[in-house]
């Protein structure tokens, strides 16, 4: 086939412009009985994460003074951690410097019921590279903060003024080696959801 009949092949089959989808109708269609949070916990577990509701902050010290031995490098995205290096001084510092990052703490706004995922901004993490440099992650999130599904998510982020964003769902995971699952190979071996309650 020739160069031309394959670019008016491409041509002809463009997509047409499409409304996007009535949030209202997706609204009453993703209503359950079912908690967002015990949703979101069902599937973030699925997926390999570690969730836990917590209360308050003073309940999150106390998981990571069990989970993580004293001495570990800790970046914290969150002052109320204040007891852990603050991500928002660190800013200046090369991306190297973060090799031997054990734990990092941030702050989302925004999850995701149907697959577990997280939505964090540059300005969660304050340095782009600490969500994924870390050997372990950790994310905080209000119960309010959570949505049934990701037409939601799209439409509360897609006028929001942000540089740069991702969504995160669940540990580092490839089954491209050897063809059997590994945790951690190209990012955070674990992610500790806490989910606060009031």
């Amino acid at each position: 086939m020739s160069r031309e009949k394959i670019l008016a092949a491409v041509k002809s089959n463009q997509f047409s412009h499409a409304e996007l989808p009535n949030v209202d109708i997706l609204d009453a269609l993703t209503a359950s009985d079912v908690s967002q949070v015990k949703q979101y916990t069902t599937v973030a577990t699925a997926g390999g994460s570690f969730v836990y509701e917590v209360s308050d902050f003073d309940a999150i010290k106390t998981i990571l003074h069990k989970e993580f031995k004293a001495g570990v490098k800790i970046i914290s995205g969150i002052k109320e951690l204040d007891e852990y290096t603050y991500a928002g001084n660190v800013v200046d510092e090369l991306a190297h410097s973060f090799a031997d990052v054990e734990l990092t703490i941030l702050r989302s706004f925004l999850g995701v019921a149907e697959n577990g995922a997280l939505w964090l901004t540059e300005t969660q993490m304050n340095v782009r590279v600490l969500p994924f440099i870390s050997q372990h992650l950790a994310i905080v999130i209000h119960q309010d903060d959570l949505v049934p599904a990701m037409g939601q998510a799209y439409a509360k982020i897609g006028n929001a003024d942000y540089g740069y964003g991702a969504f995160i769902s669940g540990p580092s995971k490839t089954a491209d080696i050897e063809q059997s699952l590994v945790i951690g190979a190209q990012g955070p071996r674990s992610l500790s959801v806490f989910i606060l309650t009031t």
